[in-house]
């Protein structure tokens, strides 16, 4: 496996623009919502043409949160979320790469006078080392992470950073690649691969047992893209390997289980999270309808009822009851094509929770 100082050279001295990257893995202009691309037109040009990201990493309701961007870069999500969090929230961008850090910083004052407002900051480091950092444990409302787990060297130790760094009720809420299988030691020392975020991709099983090891016990799949690589160089290199652009939403809820639950418990959406009126996806398997009653597992419940989503639902129930497994929990592959599994097999199994 390449090392971090790999990772820094391919990203600092390689990599001059976003033009310059081999694959799609890392760029997906169509991941940002049109209501977005508003924020993007305020952001420095020097800074957008160094981004190397899977789209833009914006779960809702992010106004007055205290925000980490986790593999910043030159900035580009950090100066997108600052508006989103407004003065009274604030984020914090952490990137190993003095060269991208560098081009982030000169834009501060410019993107201060765009916003009215200055709520930024970037810190030098190594995600794997979140505690050598000035960051206060419990401080974060949200982490987030655009195309960058999968370059760290050591995910474990990431993923029990954000831990610690987290509030309870707190998200991580990031995008990343993830394989079908595990690769061949070939493939992840090849350093284009990995550093086209290939190479370092997790096979997806054994990231949910990293995440669940982490403290983190349900991961939730947001959604989801199959990378197809046509770089006829790289192409033969990876085989049949089959590699997805996912976003995947962690939640700090101490009580959370390791499966989901049925407590007979259901929640209703009020329709008052800006830009979903009509709509909540909780995940890509929990999309809850405004005015629906909506039956929910024990877990679903606890990550609106003990985040900042609360008062946006109405709860039914509680835990005094429990009727056993909650209904349709799958097990497969999280990214597998849904139409096709229908077709060949007539049963749809979401690979979720619940």
């Amino acid at each position: 496996m390449p090392t971090q100082a790999a990772v820094q050279a391919y990203y600092g001295q390689e990599l001059t623009s976003t033009a310059d990257l081999k694959t799609s893995a890392c760029c997906d202009a169509d991941g940002v919502p049109d209501w977005l691309r508003p924020l993007l037109a305020r952001i420095h040009p020097d800074v957008l043409a160094r981004y190397y990201g899977c789209g833009l990493v914006c779960p809702p309701l992010l106004e007055g949160c205290r925000i980490l961007d986790l593999g910043c870069g030159t900035g580009r999500d950090v100066y997108a979320l600052a508006q989103l969090v407004g003065p009274s929230g604030s984020v914090v961008g952490v990137d190993m790469t003095a060269e991208q850090l560098a081009v982030a910083r000169e834009h501060l004052a410019f993107h201060a006078e765009q916003f009215g407002y200055a709520n930024v900051s970037f810190l030098e480091g190594t995600i794997e080392a979140l505690e050598a950092l000035p960051l206060k444990p419990g401080s974060f409302d949200v982490i987030v992470s655009n195309c960058v787990l999968n370059l760290s060297t050591d995910k474990a130790a990431v993923l029990q950073g954000v831990k610690r760094l987290l509030k309870p009720g707190g998200e991580l809420y990031f995008s990343d690649v993830y394989v079908d299988r595990r690769l061949p030691e070939s493939v992840r020392r090849d350093p284009v691969l990995y550093g086209e975020c290939l190479g370092g991709a997790l096979y997806w099983n054994d990231f949910l047992r990293l995440a669940k090891g982490a403290g983190f016990p349900d991961p939730r799949l947001v959604s989801d893209r199959e990378i197809k690589i046509t770089e006829p160089a790289l192409a033969p290199l990876v085989g049949e390997a089959r590699f997805y652009a996912a976003t995947y939403r962690l939640f700090q809820i101490a009580e959370l289980e390791d499966a989901c639950e049925d407590h007979g418990q259901a929640v209703i959406y009020r329709g008052t999270i800006p830009q979903h009126p009509h709509r909540f996806d909780l995940d890509g398997h929990h999309a809850i309808e405004t005015g629906r009653v909506f039956p929910v597992c024990g877990n679903s419940f606890r990550m609106l009822q003990a985040t900042r989503f609360a008062p946006h639902f109405t709860f039914i129930g509680d835990f005094s009851r429990h009727y056993g497994l909650f209904p349709g929990r799958g097990n497969s592959m999280p990214f597998a094509d849904v139409a096709a599994t229908k077709e060949t097999t007539g049963v749809v199994d979401s690979g979720s929770c619940c």
